[in-house]
């Protein structure tokens, strides 16, 4: 019998909560292949099965949070998945005989809510590969209404029922309450928001940005992009771009704080926050700083898709310089980011919205995106913070300036 333990997942990453099991038990899983989905303080990950095998019991259920070592199931090893319906003489099932005299394979798990619920593993229907009672049949037959009615009580002693006393009145409407555990990535999320608000002195500013020059030049120039770069060209590489910049031009927004020290990093780590299957989650471009428009745009869609299919790693999410958070694909007009510590700057972006600006004394509509700059104040200079924003709305006004690669 294997032990299924929760392996080691990142230097600071000491628990997980289990969010899915991707097989049940009494299934064959091959060697490395995906078995149980896991939630770190940093992201959703993959663990992968340690043997090719069936799975003998799962003692770690959805939901439940388990230390790294923790032993979350155990499996049976086996090389044969076409044959998994020969039950080891070792492994920790019981067998019991079906009405047409054929023995039913009752794995750890069914045999548990089997005996809860007074039933016998003859009256439930198994699905399992080789005839196997999973926990899930069980389960499947209670809801159905199908578990065993509780044995009558005899009459001979029953006291007389006493008579029905008025029911107290009940509000209108559903008044139920669902509790669920905190995740660890919004537990490490709260814990990090609320010791960026007491330690660090943060304020925001603000500008707008004239989108017309970067979506003019994207429509020129998108086809071609596309077909020498294989992605398409999106606002966020423009944007880091800017970024890139407007830190080489005030090196304090791409610091950090260090007891009684101030460290200056000469690499740009820009965090890009994207929509992930279970959240919010801040990859890193490491040394934006080298990277063209086509990197910068492969390596978003690449962390896209992860980000959608929880692999992301650790090592992709730790660090980071400064963070760009996009509100605007959720609708957000205008918002306060709060710095991702021990950052000292987040830039966040805004909805693209047409508004009356005046141009050279003419009242014109042009596509504006208001842009906020959050920034600790014990390292950063108001004046340093709003010269930062105009960087960045002058990059974006004139991106002439950048070096695009079509």
């Amino acid at each position: 019998m294997i032990e299924i333990k929760v392996p080691e997942l990142g230097e600071s990453i000491q628990e997980v909560q289990i969010l899915k099991w991707l097989v049940g038990e009494g299934e064959y899983v091959g060697r490395d292949e995906d078995l149980v989905e896991v939630e770190t303080e940093k992201a959703a990950q993959i663990i992968p099965a340690p043997e090719g095998g069936i799975i003998q019991s799962i003692s770690a259920e959805e939901g439940a949070f388990a230390k790294v070592g923790d032993v979350i199931g155990s499996l049976e090893k086996s090389d044969k998945p076409a044959k998994v319906g020969a039950a080891a003489s070792s492994s920790p099932v019981a067998e019991s005989a079906s009405a047409g005299g054929e023995e039913t394979i009752v794995m750890p798990a069914a045999q548990r809510l089997l005996s809860e619920n007074n039933l016998t593993a003859d009256q439930v229907p198994a699905t399992g590969p080789g005839g196997r009672l999973l926990k899930e049949d069980v389960q499947n037959f209670l809801d159905k209404g199908q578990a065993a009615s509780p044995p009558p009580k005899s009459r001979a002693k029953a006291d007389p029922a006493p008579a029905p006393s008025a029911p107290a009145p009940q509000p209108a409407g559903d008044r139920s309450e669902e509790i669920k555990p905190m995740s660890m990535i919004r537990r490490t999320i709260a814990s990090r928001l609320v010791d960026a608000q007491q330690t660090a002195a943060l304020l925001t500013t603000f500008n707008e940005v004239n989108m017309e020059p970067v979506m003019s030049l994207r429509k020129k120039y998108k086809d071609q992009f596309l077909e020498k770069h294989g992605v398409k060209l999106g606002f966020m590489s423009f944007f880091a771009k800017a970024v890139v910049e407007a830190l080489g031009r005030y090196p304090a927004i791409n610091a950090e704080i260090r007891g009684n020290d101030i460290v200056y990093r000469n690499y740009r780590d820009i965090g890009i926050a994207i929509g992930g299957g279970k959240g919010l989650v801040v990859p890193v471009l490491r040394n934006c700083e080298k990277l063209s428009f086509a990197e910068i745009e492969l390596a978003i869609g690449a962390f896209g898709a992860k980000a959608k299919d929880n692999r992301l790693t650790p090592d992709e999410l730790e660090g980071g310089t400064f963070t760009i958070s996009n509100g605007g694909v959720y609708g957000s007009l205008l918002s306060t980011p709060i710095v991702n510590p021990p950052q000292s700057g987040i830039l966040g972006l805004h909805s693209i919205q047409e508004r009356p600006i005046a141009v050279d004394g003419q009242v014109v509509i042009k596509p504006m995106m208001y842009v906020a700059l959050t920034y600790d104040h014990r390292i950063v200079d108001g004046r340093e913070a709003v010269m930062f924003l105009r960087t960045i709305k002058e990059v974006m006004e004139e991106p002439a300036r950048l070096f695009l690669e079509v």
